[in-house]
């Protein structure tokens, strides 16, 4: 299994979620499947779909993306910069393999905000709000569950990590949207996704009784007025559930047998590399939004040892031949990769040999859907401590993404109480990355 891990709050993270099995027999599979009803609309950007490589706990960008040689000795810590395939732009040593597709990337350099909070912070970079408690925001995974069209049998979201306070949920669109939960560990290729698996000792067969059934007891509801709006259109959602149960698709997408010997080597045998092939997989298949997490990143101590030793290998690894792969399919123009997490790092080192928590200046990439190709956008002062040129929030590089899906991020939702809300309340597009 996925290895689980707590950060510096004593929150625990789990790669992959337990789902039961209850819920493929109940309401809950056809509640997620109500996607269609609310005015879901197609694309007319470049990109189709996402994968979202979130790196929990707080990355330190300024040893990866945004590195400063010439600071103080308190600052510039213990890895150099390289040159890329990107003229112009370096990046860490120990990213080698990454910095040999950078031209193919976009790094942001100047992306700010102001919650150094590991929950809070989650939440805002998921779903480019900030968190209020009046409201939960969706995330831009359940964002695109609802307003991407996706084919019949496959699961428009699909996360590998349920996230922190309920950062990867749906928030007031409902659980409609929220996404298809991954279990099984993807190291020896035993994955499965809630909606697309059985519960053992349980036939497709014995499904569709016990679906009989309950249509039964839903027609007998619906004479009732009280329970009309309940059960209104329900055997057409619980028929859009049997069709993932009866599809092959996606059980074919998690068969990494399928893949030739080299290139899974190539993603790295360990539960991360293989779930980002997995995750390759499943937007070729059609799902729109795939979110896989590596954790572990909150270095308040040790913080280049762990990166060196633990941390930056695989991530550079896997990252770079998800984006080699996708190009050599032709498929990186329709796919955003997002590589990111809820804050940076200090730039000053404390005296542990870490970085603590840092949300005044951090850096994302983005690679594919149309950012431009081996481009750095703004930049940060030269101690890396807040941005100098071209500042941004999470607001604006959400936006961006869903402008880069073709959806206008200023449309309004409705919530369960038909209260408007834009998409984002602040964002702003990032036009000169598009």
């Amino acid at each position: 299994m996925f290895s689980i891990k707590s950060d510096c709050e004593r929150v625990h993270r789990r790669d992959c979620l337990k789902i039961g099995a209850a819920g493929l027999l109940g309401l809950s599979l056809s509640e997620l499947l109500r996607i269609e009803s609310y005015g879901a609309t197609g694309s007319t950007g470049r990109a189709k779909n996402v994968i979202m490589i979130w790196l929990a706990g707080g990355p330190s960008t300024i040893d990866m993306w945004d590195l400063k040689p010439d600071a103080g000795d308190k600052i510039r810590g213990e890895f150099k910069p390289i040159d890329t395939s990107a003229s112009g732009i370096q990046i860490g040593e120990r990213l080698p393999q990454t910095a040999k597709v950078m031209d193919q990337c976009t790094l942001v350099r100047s992306l700010h905000h102001s919650i150094p909070s590991h929950g809070p912070g989650t939440v805002y970079m998921h779903t480019g709000n900030k968190p209020t408690p009046a409201l939960k925001y969706p995330s831009l995974g359940s964002l695109a569950s609802k307003m991407l069209e996706c084919p019949t049998g496959m699961p428009p979201y699909v996360a590998f990590d349920g996230g922190r306070d309920g950062a990867t949920g749906a928030g007031y669109l409902g659980p409609a949207y929220n996404p298809f939960e991954v279990e099984g560990n993807a190291g020896n290729g035993q994955l499965r996704v809630r909606g697309i698996s059985l519960p053992s000792g349980v036939s497709l067969d014995q499904l569709e009784d016990r679906n009989r059934l309950l249509q039964s007891f839903d027609r007998r509801l619906s004479k009732l007025d009280d329970a009309a709006e309940l059960v209104s259109g329900l055997d057409q959602f619980q028929q859009r559930a049997m069709d993932i149960l009866r599809s092959t698709r996606t059980r074919e997408a998690f068969d990494l047998n399928k893949e030739p010997g080299k290139l899974r080597d190539r993603y790295g045998r360990d539960n991360f590399g293989q779930g980002v092939l997995a995750a390759r997989r499943l937007v070729e298949a059609g799902v729109r939004f795939v979110t896989i997490s590596s954790g572990g990143w909150d270095t308040h101590g040790n913080n280049f040892k762990s990166l060196r030793e633990n941390r930056l290998p695989p991530v550079d690894r896997s990252l770079s031949a998800l984006i080699e792969d996708l190009r050599n399919r032709g498929q990186l123009d329709e796919t955003i990769v997002y590589c990111v997490g809820e804050f940076a790092r200090t730039p000053k080192i404390n005296d542990k040999s870490g970085r603590d928590h840092w949300a005044h200046s951090m850096a994302v990439l983005l690679a594919g859907g149309g950012f431009p190709k081996g481009f750095a956008y703004g930049s940060t002062d030269k101690e890396g401590m807040e941005p100098s040129e071209k500042a941004c929030t999470p607001d604006d590089i959400s936006a961006t993404i869903v402008q880069a899906l073709g959806v206008n991020p200023r449309r309004e939702l409705n919530t369960s109480s038909a209260r408007p809300i834009a998409l984002f309340r602040e964002g702003k597009v990032l036009s000169s990355i598009l």
